[in-house]
This record gives structure tokens, C-alpha cells and sequence, in this order.
């Protein structure tokens, strides 16, 4: 199965070297390239896109915008996000995570992992790991926003559990080790929970848990 690659960004010479890398993986392809952050929400739309690889800063309409089109769109709605970030500078990560990116990377990532991070977002996971992606988290969340969809406090003890550890980045296999339950059993209370809050994915749960103060900077 090809994953169909969308890549916003507006330096050709960064959308190029992105294509050729893509191109190059026996199970992806390029399918378009957007130069603003309006024609990726009309590209998403128009080429079927399975992800986009979204950089935040762009003229006409930011990254962020674009992906919140996106995820509100019901017609996109298996189209998934993964934002670009230079880290150091670009204090609107969170904004994007809010916005319905389901995780992000740094530009000057080795190209596997790239490629990695593509396939982990397309198979429906978030590129959300216990180090950076934690810090930036921790220093960002607190600006104001608007409240999650429901809170943890409809989720049971095992839940909350749960969301702990995906909120510190632990993948499923992680989170049963943890916990002394099978890969499975992790799985599916991932997903009962994404249902109780009303999320799209593990991104979201790591809002949720930060902005209901179940995680705290400094905790990690």
C-alpha cells in the first residue's frame, strides 16, 4: 500500500530535496507540492493525500491554519498532519499539536527517520517521543487556548494510567510493560480513551493530559 505524500513548505529547494527523499521509498509517493499553506488545504483536497508534510511558517495562510482546515474538513478526515519545526525558534508547535497535527519533527532530521516518522503518522500513531517533543510541550501548553473535549475525570484509574504514559511519550508495547498488560490490552484502552475525550489521536491525549494538569512541567 503507497502512502501518498503531500509536502507544504515554501522553499522549493526544501520541497525538492523532501520529494526526491520521498520518492524514493518503495511504499510512498509524492503526490503534490504546495508553496502556501492554502493550496496545501486545496491540494489535500484535490490529490488525495493520505499525509502532509506541513511546515508552519508559510505566506498566505501558516501552517497551523492550513492544518486546522484540514482536520475540521469531514471530506480530509483520514488525512493526517505531520508538522515541520526548526524547535529552537518556532513557539507555535503546540498550536499546530491543538490544531490537529498528529506530530511533528525538526527540518534537519536524518532522512530515515523522515521516512519513519511518515509511516508511523500514516499508520495512524503520533511522532510524539519522552525527550523534545516533552520539553516543548512543557513550555508552550500553558498559553491560553480553548478547553479540551471532555477530561480525565470521565476516564477510570487503569485509564488515567494510560494517559500518563502516553503522555510521556510511551508507545503501546511501552505502556504494557509499564503496566504488566499484553501490547493488545494497551491498544484498546488507547482507544477507549481517544473515544471518552472526543480526540483524533495520541497528540491530542497529550494536550488533554497536560492542559488538565494530569502531567506537569517538570514531570518528565
Amino acid at each position: 500500500m503507497t502512502i501518498r505524500v503531500l509536502l507544504a513548505d515554501d522553499q522549493t529547494l526544501v520541497r525538492e530535496a523532501f520529494a526526491m527523499l520521498v520518492d524514493s521509498a518503495r511504499d510512498m509517493a509524492v503526490v503534490g507540492q504546495a508553496a502556501t499553506g492554502r493550496q496545501a488545504v486545496e491540494l489535500a483536497r484535490g490529490a488525495h493525500a493520505d499525509l502532509v508534510v506541513m511546515d508552519i511558517r508559510m505566506p498566505d495562510l501558516d501552517g497551523i491554519e492550513a492544518t486546522r482546515l484540514i482536520a475540521a474538513d469531514e471530506d480530509l478526515a483520514g488525512v493526517r498532519v505531520l508538522v515541520l519545526t526548526t524547535y529552537d525558534t518556532d513557539e507555535n508547535i503546540v498550536d499546530a499539536l491543538r490544531a490537529g497535527a498528529s506530530g511533528f519533527l525538526v527540518k534537519d532530521t536524518r532522512p530515515a527517520e523522515l521516512l519513519d516518522a511518515i509511516r508511523t503518522v500514516a499508520a495512524g500513531e503520533s511522532l510524539l517521543s519522552p525527550g523534545p517533543t516533552a520539553r516543548l510541550i512543557e513550555r508552550f501548553l500553558r498559553s491560553p487556548t480553548a478547553p479540551a473535549t471532555g477530561g480525565p475525570e470521565c476516564l477510570s484509574d487503569r485509564e488515567r494510567e494510560v494517559l500518563t504514559l502516553v503522555a510521556r511519550g510511551l508507545n503501546n508495547t511501552e505502556i504494557a510493560e509499564a503496566l504488566g498488560l499484553s501490547p493488545l490490552t494497551a491498544k484498546t484502552h488507547v482507544s477507549r480513551i481517544m473515544g471518552k475525550l472526543a480526540v483524533r489521536d495520541r497528540a491530542q491525549l497529550v494536550i488533554v493530559a497536560y492542559e488538565s494538569g494530569m502531567v506537569t512541567p517538570g514531570s518528565i
